[in-house]
């Protein structure tokens, strides 16, 4: 047991110096200014840097309309998969695992492809509005159909988990007796004891949204992470200083999500 407490404290000593220590390097870049010692600009600086509330306001959008899209898509389908076709959960299972083994280049070269396929040879029809509408700079549908195929992975894991938690055929049967309807038994039995994990799966997809670079700078857009990259060629410290607030800002929503789950699981657990 003593050994045992000894590699933990190791593990999570080497786990702290990997994290802390980059960070810590960062800050002090931000905030040490050659000549002038200890000054806090960089920070101040933020919220009126040109495009910096564009690009947030915009990374914001896509991920409220990422998360929306892929667990109305991905919720009934699980609960569907357990209650009817529970043979088909591996298979759902490698396909929502593709987009982790697909390299993000490959990934957005084949939608630069189907981008300019589509005004080639639709011209002339209906679909080539369709084509310009999902490209609109100021909410490219494209990206969010991206984001959506690149979650599938962090949402299929955390539903995945919360419906092996709980008897969703028990659920959905004693709703079902009640006079409710297949959608309103989803909504009234199912969701409600799956908040852990749909709380997971957005927080999981919104830091997906927020850090997401190589998609949307290929396709021309810019989105937060690709302000942060232009701002550094000119701007490094403030560059830097955004990468580090946005970090801290990531943790403290693990850290909320983490005691709100608690706090669900204490509640359920006097219930």
């Amino acid at each position: 047991m003593a050994r045992l407490n000894l590699w933990r404290w190791v593990v999570l000593t080497g786990a702290a110096v990997y994290f802390l220590v980059p960070l810590a390097a960062s800050v002090i870049f931000t905030v040490d200014v050659p000549g002038e010692g200890v000054t806090f600009d960089a920070y101040s600086q933020i919220v009126g840097a040109d495009g910096f509330l564009p690009g947030l306001t915009l990374s914001l959008e896509l991920a409220a309309a990422t998360i929306a899209v892929v667990l109305l898509l991905m919720v009934p389908a699980m609960v569907a998969l357990r209650l009817g076709a529970p043979r088909l959960r591996p298979v759902v299972e490698v396909i929502c695992s593709l987009p982790l083994v697909v390299p993000p280049i490959a990934f957005v070269a084949g939608i630069s492809t189907v981008l300019k396929w589509g005004p080639e040879h639709l011209s002339r029809t209906p679909l080539f509005q369709t084509f310009v509408a999902i490209q609109n700079p100021d909410f490219p549908v494209v990206l969010v159909l991206a984001y959506v195929v690149m979650a599938l992975p962090f949402v299929h894991r955390s539903l995945d988990a919360g419906l092996r938690a709980i008897d969703v055929r028990t659920l959905v049967e004693a709703a079902r007796s009640c006079g409710a309807s297949p959608v309103q038994a989803l909504v009234t039995a199912v969701l409600p004891n799956l908040r852990g994990a749909l709380l997971n799966a957005s927080f999981l997809t919104l830091a997906l949204v927020l850090g997401e670079f190589t998609v949307a700078q290929l396709l021309g857009f810019q989105p937060f992470a690709v302000w942060i990259y232009s701002v550094g060629g000119s701007q490094a410290q403030l560059s830097v200083a955004v990468s580090v607030l946005s970090l801290l800002v990531t943790w403290a929503l693990l850290l909320a999500l983490a005691g709100l789950g608690g706090r669900s699981r204490t509640a359920a657990a006097k219930g």
